[in-house]
């Protein structure tokens, strides 16, 4: 072996052991022992259930199709190689009787090419897993003849096939703990969807948007803002940005109305006792038949008036001076006690003016963001996903400083998060599964983020190129 070859030899295993692109990586093999070998031609199979499957060729002399795979039958020169586990060393496969190279000779006979020595290199792995084969077709001379494959040359390849196979493992582990990985991802996020019938497509619609969302801002850009890596830890921030909402009472994360539905029940079922009660006195004449149907007609209008104000998006003057008035009427028990139409806590819980949650409820809501910190803290994310604690559990935070929880501003929210903000607040505008409130028409809802930024609340350039993008617009093959 001449010190070139040698020197070859340890740039193969360099560029082996530093690729982690599978596709790349085969290319790489192929092109490497084919050098080494000083063949014509090559082709790379990998193990695919029962068969062979053709993954690459190469051919130095004329162009190339593609093959079909190859069965494990050891009648096959790649398959008795691969089954047994060796080398398998061919002069001339038109003089070779051990096995059948029908496929070969038909191939020549259709392009006019001449497959004369081959070589059959099984990739074995580090415990002895078989992969694949290197298949090597017509070593050259220095002259460029067809030459059988030189014996010295077959530990050389034998090397580099089992060290390709290492590597093709490795690379196909790190891809299965990556996919590992984004699968908890993915079932964290739909737990949570699980957990709450009203956000069940939040997480999933935001991920979808972002996806097209960056897409549109390498376009735009003319580069790669958003390369691979950073694409992969913010949609991963997007994915997990909800998990503390795994561990937030449902009681009020599902709170579809000002009152809970024990409150709701408690006010209806008084109502009605109220008009027993009133019934009662008209029987034993403690009140005219007028007056009873003056109460029922009251409690009648209550309870509409209540049904109606429960799940109200925003309560007007005139609505919180009513309810007021309800509570400040009163019934007497059969024991004699006078008690309101509405305690205390249900009048409090009727008085929200936006929304359907008190500020100690609303407090518990936006402490997910907290919860969320939280959890992830626990997670070992590797240097490329070094960002997503942070991002998925800032997504809250405003550029003047009014978001939560750490009430940062400015510079110290990045472009990362500022995106994430505008997804989550469009997606909760519009989202048609929301308990307290209908979904917004697309332009109503970019009209509320537009008033945001003006205020100073979200980034105004980001919002522009996120209208602009339409990328909650799904395409043909997402519909």
């Amino acid at each position: 072996m001449t010190q070139q070859e040698f020197q070859n030899i340890l740039e193969v295993g360099v560029m082996l052991s530093s690729e982690r692109d599978l596709d790349k990586l085969l290319a790489r093999a192929l092109d490497c022992v084919m050098d080494l070998a000083r063949c014509d031609a090559g082709t790379l199979y990998l193990l695919e259930g029962d068969k062979l499957a053709f993954k690459l060729m190469r051919n130095r002399s004329r162009p190339i199709g593609t093959l079909p795979p190859v069965p494990l039958s050891r009648e096959n020169v790649c398959a008795l190689a691969f089954l047994e586990g060796r080398t398998v060393s061919v002069d001339d496969v038109y003089e070779n009787r051990e096995c059948d190279f029908t496929g070969p000779l038909q191939y020549d006979a259709q392009t006019g090419y001449r497959t004369r020595s081959m070589l059959v290199v099984p990739m074995i792995g580090r415990e002895g897993e078989k992969l694949g084969v290197l298949q090597l077709i017509n070593a050259l001379d220095e002259s460029g003849a067809v030459v059988p494959f030189p014996a010295d040359m077959t530990l050389v390849l034998e090397s580099v096939a089992s060290q390709t196979a290492v590597t093709v493992q490795n690379v196909r582990y790190v891809e299965e703990i990556h996919e590992l990985f984004h699968s908890f991802v993915r079932v964290m996020s739909a737990a949570i969807g699980e957990l709450t019938p009203y956000n069940a497509s939040h997480t999933r619609h935001m991920a979808a948007y972002c996806g097209r969302f960056l897409d549109y801002l390498n376009e735009s850009a003319g580069y790669e803002r958003f390369d691979a890596a950073r694409r992969e830890e913010l949609l991963t921030s997007v994915w997990l940005h909800d998990v503390g909402k795994l561990v937030t009472p449902l009681e009020v994360m599902n709170k579809a109305g000002r009152l809970r539905p024990e409150q709701r029940d408690a006010v209806f079922h008084r109502l009605e006792l109220i008009r027993l009660r009133g019934e009662i006195d008209c029987l034993r004449g403690r009140a005219t038949p007028e007056e009873l149907e003056a109460l029922k007609a009251d409690t009648f209008a209550a309870q509409r008036f209540i049904e109606e104000i429960d799940t109200a998006d925003r309560l007007d003057e005139g609505q919180l001076a009513r309810v007021d008035a309800l509570a400040g009427r009163s019934y007497t028990e059969a024991d004699g006690s006078v008690r309101p139409w509405l305690t205390e806590e249900e009048r409090r819980m009727l008085s929200i003016r936006g929304g359907t949650l008190s500020p100690e409820e609303r407090q518990i809501m936006e402490n997910h963001v907290v919860l969320t910190d939280r959890l992830l803290s626990q997670i070992h994310f590797s240097r490329n996903l070094s960002h997503v604690r942070q991002w998925a559990a800032s997504h809250h935070e405003l550029l003047n400083g009014r978001g939560y929880p750490e009430h940062l501003s400015g510079d110290q929210i990045p472009e990362e998060v500022r995106i994430i903000t505008i997804l989550d607040i469009f997606d909760a505008l519009v989202a048609s599964d929301r308990p307290y409130k209908a979904g917004k028409p697309v332009p109503v809802a970019l009209a509320i983020l537009k008033d945001m930024a003006a205020q100073g609340r979200l980034d105004a350039e980001l919002l522009e190129q996120f209208e602009a993008s339409r990328c909650w617009e799904a395409g043909e093959d997402e519909k």
